[in-house]
């Protein structure tokens, strides 16, 4: 089986480069979002959900949920898109 995973590299707190894998992307009401997780991390209770924005220039940029409502939002259409996907 064929591993299409895409991985992007963020700075954490301190500076510090730190690659993670795209699980996945989703729009929700004219918003995009991706689920990353540290790579080679096999605990997916690490992910994190980030929006993509837009900056001045027009370029894509990552920007972490902080909203709780929207966190809640972005959480429930992940759960909803894996639990029809994964067999238990």
């Amino acid at each position: 089986m064929e591993n299409d995973v895409t991985t992007i590299v963020l700075n954490d707190e301190d500076g510090k480069e730190v690659e993670f894998d795209v699980i996945t992307k989703m729009d929700i009401e004219d918003k995009e979002y991706v689920i990353v997780a540290p790579k080679d991390e096999e605990n997916v209770d690490e992910a994190i959900a980030l929006r993509i924005d837009i900056d001045e220039e027009g370029n894509e940029i990552l920007a972490t949920v902080e909203d709780e409502d929207e966190f809640a939002m972005v959480e429930e259409a992940y759960e909803t898109l894996f639990s029809d996907s994964q067999l238990n």
